[in-house]
């Protein structure tokens, strides 16, 4: 009875036994794939040579996918730095210990913590020793990523404009760097910036005033996400009418007593208009000169905004073949029911005395011939109507 007890007491413990070599087996190789699949590891860290993540008490971030196969480069002719006073729009990052990130050989990043911007979460990326993978070495790097949990769908695209500040001290400004392109950022793609900001040379002597105050620093970012235009115009300018001439044949000139006369209304160009003469002058052409408009038409309809640009010719027609006295046009005009704009001309367009001597051909049996020729006008549709 005894003997038997034994040999059972035996039997469980070798099967424990075995049980926990192969618990503890298993749990090595889950350890080892979780590792080798989930992490970049540091080739300093493969061997040994530096801390290695702890497995236990933390989560893996994902690392950002544009590092390593950028498909757009920044080009010198792209790229636009200047000074500028007003601070970052965005977000604004100050450090206090920058040296101790200069120094550090593992903490190759800093990572803001999110911001929102056109309903989408961004962090600002700072590389202080260069973004080696990048071509940064030896430079500060900066960077704007997209967590892209926050994009609706895996094919979609969000282009932002980026643009990243540096405050200097000594100039009281902030450095700023973009690009004057667009930024295209999807699911493969979720963090665009800089790889050479500035070296690391010059941004950590004191002498520049980006490292001031021991080691304070300030980075920042305005991410601009630029929609698509929903309203727009088009502009364009009608030469070479089939009729661009109007004469007006004004009897009995030595009768007209009155201040102002209109011709009839006349269509070029799709508009409508009236030439208005002062036979004694008006404004400083008042008793010495003959003083003659182009006039748009009362009842053409202008929205508020809108203008015509006009190019034309006035003339005062010489009937005796002898030279005609023109005049040109080159305005804007603007609706009737907007205030000035709608009538160009000249207030001393012919004097008096010369229109008339009867010598001069002007004035003919009392008759005075006036004419406009329009070259141009333009024409301009909005859309939506």
């Amino acid at each position: 009875m005894t003997s038997q007890y034994h040999t059972n007491i035996t039997s469980v413990a070798c099967l424990l036994f075995c049980l926990f070599i192969s618990s503890a087996s298993a749990s090595s190789s889950f350890i080892r794939q979780f590792t080798d699949a989930d992490f970049n590891t540091n080739p300093l860290q493969a061997n040994g040579a530096g801390p290695n993540p702890n497995l236990e008490g933390g989560y893996y971030i994902p690392k950002h996918q544009e590092i390593s196969s950028r498909d757009y480069k920044v080009s010198a002719s792209n790229k636009v730095e200047g000074l500028r006073d007003r601070p970052p729009s965005s977000y604004s990052l100050k450090m206090e210990s920058f040296n101790t990130l200069l120094k550090s050989t593992y903490a190759e990043r800093y990572e803001s913590r999110p911001f929102t911007v056109g309903g989408y979460n961004w962090t600002l990326v700072v590389y202080p020793n260069g973004n080696k993978k990048d071509s940064g070495s030896g430079y500060l790097s900066l960077y704007v990523a997209i967590d892209n949990s926050t994009l609706t769908a895996a094919h979609q695209e969000v282009y932002a404009d980026l643009r990243f500040y540096i405050f200097n001290r000594n100039e009281r400004k902030y450095f700023t760097i973009q690009d004057t392109d667009v930024w295209k950022f999807n699911f493969f793609k979720t963090m665009w910036g800089f790889s050479q900001v500035l070296s690391v040379d010059i941004f950590k002597d004191p002498k520049n005033g980006y490292l001031y105050d021991g080691d304070h620093c300030e980075f920042g970012v305005d991410v601009t996400i630029p929609s698509i235009f929903e309203k727009s115009e088009l502009f364009t300018v009608a030469e070479n009418f089939q009729n661009p001439r109007f004469t007006w044949t004004i009897r009995g000139f030595s009768t007209l007593f009155k201040d102002t006369y209109y011709s009839d209304v006349f269509s070029i160009g799709g508009r409508s208009w009236k030439i208005k003469v002062n036979p004694n002058g008006r404004a400083t052409g008042e008793g010495k000169f003959l003083s003659m408009y182009l006039n748009l038409d009362a009842n053409e309809i202008f929205r508020p905004y809108e203008k015509i640009y006009v190019r034309a010719k006035l003339r005062v027609l010489n009937q005796r073949k002898l030279n005609n006295v023109e005049r040109p046009l080159d305005n804007w005009y603007r609706g009737p029911a907007y205030g000035v704009g709608y009538s160009w001309g000249y207030h001393e367009f012919i004097s008096l005395a010369d229109l008339m001597d009867s010598s001069k051909g002007f004035i003919v049996n009392d008759m005075l011939m006036v004419q406009v020729e329009i070259e141009a006008i333009s024409s301009t549709m909005y859309f939506p109507n």
